[in-house]
């Protein structure tokens, strides 16, 4: 029988199939099920890119290399059975890779790796799953999460100016703000 002490660790994963289930249902007959099927991923890698950013202010390039090769698997088939959408759904992704992979790296490079290059990794994938405007939407609201979130702590003196802390779980908030009410 397992103690409370064994079971913590488990607790934040449980919420995964949770995120799932709801997305799922909230948007089946909203959007076609190709593009539902992209939030599902999108919502299950951003989940995970949290958990490890939270646990060691790190995004795994495997899980990035995952999440790309996850969008590859789901495209091809579409490429063959619905080829005009799937080749709308291929520059829209190209678009938003573009854009979320662009705008951190320019982030990055100008704030002297402020920003860590996991995130700028992640916001790229996430940008094929996302498409142009949908990226631009989850990098604004994780962004902004993060910032009043950040100053709050500061204000709490919790976290000094130059502090670092995780902006996966904020970009994976924007992210589920954006797929839910696109």
């Amino acid at each position: 029988m397992m103690s409370g002490g064994n079971i913590r660790p488990v607790l934040p994963y449980l919420g995964l199939p949770v995120i799932a289930a709801v997305l799922f249902f909230a948007r089946a007959g909203k959007t076609d099920m190709f593009v539902l099927l992209w939030f599902e991923l999108v919502s299950v890698f951003g989940y995970l890119a949290s958990v490890y950013d939270l646990k060691s202010k790190k995004i795994p390039n495997g899980l990035v290399l995952a999440m790309i090769f996850a969008w590859v698997l789901t495209l091809v088939p579409n490429l063959v059975l619905n080829t005009d959408f799937a080749l709308s759904m291929l520059k829209e992704s190209g678009l938003g890779f573009l854009v979320g992979g662009g705008l951190f790296l320019l982030v990055y490079l100008i704030s002297r790796k402020g920003l860590g290059g996991g995130d700028v990794k992640f916001m790229a994938a996430a940008g094929l799953y996302l498409g142009f405007s949908g990226t631009l939407s989850a990098m604004l609201y994780g962004s902004v999460l993060a910032a009043l979130v950040g100053v709050g702590l500061i204000l709490l003196k919790k976290m000094g100016k130059k502090d670092s802390m995780p902006l996966a779980p904020f970009l994976y908030a924007g992210i589920l703000i954006t797929v839910f009410w696109i």
